[in-house]
């Protein structure tokens, strides 16, 4: 996946001399994940920019390098540290469109990788995609796989509204993909079926994913039929496609690695209640992080939900008559 985000900024720098990108670290040294190695020496450090320690200046220059037609694309060393942009992207990225009545927009991309799973420190590990999901005005886009990674980047640098793109570091470098460099970008606001299945739908995004698809090959091997999805973007939600696959299957599981309060998978079960609930053959079971900080990396795993959760959450949800 980080070789693929680094493709794609290629590509992007490549095909727009109004994209550019900054943050900590991303020029000299690639960034900490080397997400952006080699950008400077192709594109020159007046496009690749390494800022100050200052996440609220980060935000700030992007907004206002996006008012002003460039395409800046800010990278957030690690979600934790993202709190110190809220003021700019909620006060400002979100609104502007809105409040100049369409004449100005805000094309900026703010990427951060996140979650667990990597045995980092405390303020490395946060999970907390659906503060900016509650947010008018922008979009959140996880993608979870090199693929994805991709040809959502692409898409997210080209539009022309504000985009949070958080990338699931625990599968930087787990998955490998074969990904030809076309500079095709892939659909935003759009719910990808992995796996089509009869009998029950799992739905996930980011990291998750991969436990899910393991999930529904041990389902399979216990002759359940299970359809996956990757919600990839949060918001807006294609809410559409998750009822459509529930009305088929009758049941639902979604899993997420975020705390359980408040979190995006409640916001799904609640659409699917609205609007599947004469469908739904069972509630909706959701399998999530504990609503407690992340903790540190001698009870990380015990945190994080493997595959069995998901396996289990399922076989109950399809033993209720």
């Amino acid at each position: 996946m980080i070789e693929a985000i680094n493709m794609a900024l290629h590509r992007a720098m490549d095909a727009d001399p109004n994209v550019v990108v900054l943050g900590e670290d991303v020029a000299t040294n690639g960034g900490v994940f080397r997400a952006t190695v080699g950008l400077k020496d192709r594109f020159g450090h007046k496009r690749v920019m390494d800022t100050p320690l200052a996440e609220t200046l980060i935000a700030g220059i992007s907004v206002g390098m996006a008012a002003q037609q460039l395409r800046p694309v800010a990278e957030i060393q690690f979600m934790g540290f993202i709190y110190a942009t809220m003021e700019h992207i909620v006060s400002h990225a979100a609104r502007l469109r809105n409040r100049t009545r369409g004449r100005l927009t805000c094309p900026m991309v703010l990427r951060a990788p996140y979650g667990g799973g990597i045995h980092a420190p405390e303020h490395h590990s946060e999970s907390t995609e659906a503060l900016f999901a509650h947010i008018p005005g922008i979009r959140v886009v996880i993608p979870s796989s090199p693929t994805r990674a991709y040809g959502l980047l692409l898409s997210a640098i080209e539009d022309p509204d504000p985009v949070i793109f958080l990338e699931p570091k625990r599968i930087y470098r787990m998955v490998k993909q074969e990904i030809y460099d076309d500079g095709v970008g892939l659909p935003l606001d759009t719910c990808y079926t992995l796996r089509q299945g009869e009998h029950i739908t799992l739905i996930s995004w980011g990291a998750m994913v991969h436990e899910t698809l393991q999930a529904a090959d041990k389902l399979h091997q216990q002759g359940v039929s299970a359809e996956v999805i990757d919600v990839a973007t949060i918001s807006p939600l294609d809410i559409d496609t998750l009822v459509a696959s529930v009305q088929k299957t009758g049941r639902c599981v979604i899993i997420q690695e975020a705390a359980r309060h408040c979190g995006v998978a409640a916001e799904i079960c609640a659409a699917i209640q609205e609007q599947a609930f004469h469908s739904l053959q069972a509630p909706i079971a959701r399998v999530t992080g504990f609503d407690t900080p992340m903790p540190y990396l001698q009870r990380e795993n015990v945190y994080m939900n493997s595959a069995s959760d998901i396996v289990d959450a399922a076989i109950h949800t399809l033993e209720v008559a």
